[in-house]
């Protein structure tokens, strides 16, 4: 595939669909509880900031109005140019290309790790923790948000759609090494219905989302997440 990092995993949603995946990301959490959550575990105030699988950089600014230094990692080629474009009056951000197996950044330079849905989703991700390990500064702390299948409306839909990826076993493989888990409720709030079934229609199978789309009424699905996070 043009364009994409050695050893870059394909995203079947942004890659694919960038445009619904924004509409996505405008709708994720609108009672605003992941950064709190991640700011009361480790703030980024004057930190360096990694954002690994950072795709069109939706969260590069939101890091830069506080961090000292914010470097958003993409294996898409196409995508970490739509998040150089969206950064670029941010002077204390930079985006390059690279994957989280082979972070292009230096042995023991970053305070703070962000990824949010993005290869980091338990067994398997074992060369991406082992980069971790070399990238991190003594002291700096590593956030992975991910899925929680245990529970909610998106969790029964992820699990059914995605059976084997199996929640106690993703559970079983941070805690064994060494990550804790902070349990988050939050949701999706969409605008439009239509917006709504077209990021549904993005995240699972053709014949699992029109399911989803049929049983689910409104605009808003409740949504359970899990916010790892391991201090270096």
């Amino acid at each position: 595939m043009a364009n994409i990092a050695e050893g870059g995993i394909p995203s079947p949603n942004i890659w694919h669909h960038p445009e619904v995946y924004e509409v996505e990301n405008r709708a994720v959490d609108p009672g605003g509880v992941i950064e709190p959550a991640m700011r009361a575990i480790r703030d980024w105030a004057g930190a360096t900031v990694l954002d690994l699988g950072c795709g069109t950089g939706f969260h590069l600014p939101m890091f830069a109005a506080t961090a000292g230094r914010v470097i958003g990692v993409e294996p898409h080629g196409d995508l970490a140019k739509a998040a150089n474009l969206r950064t670029k009056k941010l002077r204390n951000v930079e985006v390059r290309k690279g994957t989280a197996q082979r972070v292009p950044v230096a042995d023991a330079t970053i305070d703070v790790m962000h990824a949010r849905w993005a290869y980091f989703f338990g067994p398997g991700c074992e060369p991406g923790l082992a980069e971790l390990d070399r990238v991190m500064r003594r002291g700096g702390t590593a956030f992975v948000i991910d899925n929680d299948g245990s529970r909610s409306t998106f969790g029964r839909w992820f699990s059914e759609s995605y059976p084997k990826i199996e929640a106690a076993t993703v559970e079983r493989f941070w805690l064994s090494h060494g990550w804790q888990r902070t349990r988050l409720d939050m949701g999706w709030r969409f605008e439009r219905r239509e917006d709504l079934e077209a990021v549904i229609r993005i995240e699972f199978k053709p014949a699992d989302a029109e399911r989803f789309i049929a049983s689910h009424t409104g605009v808003e699905v409740d949504y359970a997440i899990n916010l790892w996070s391991k201090t270096y």
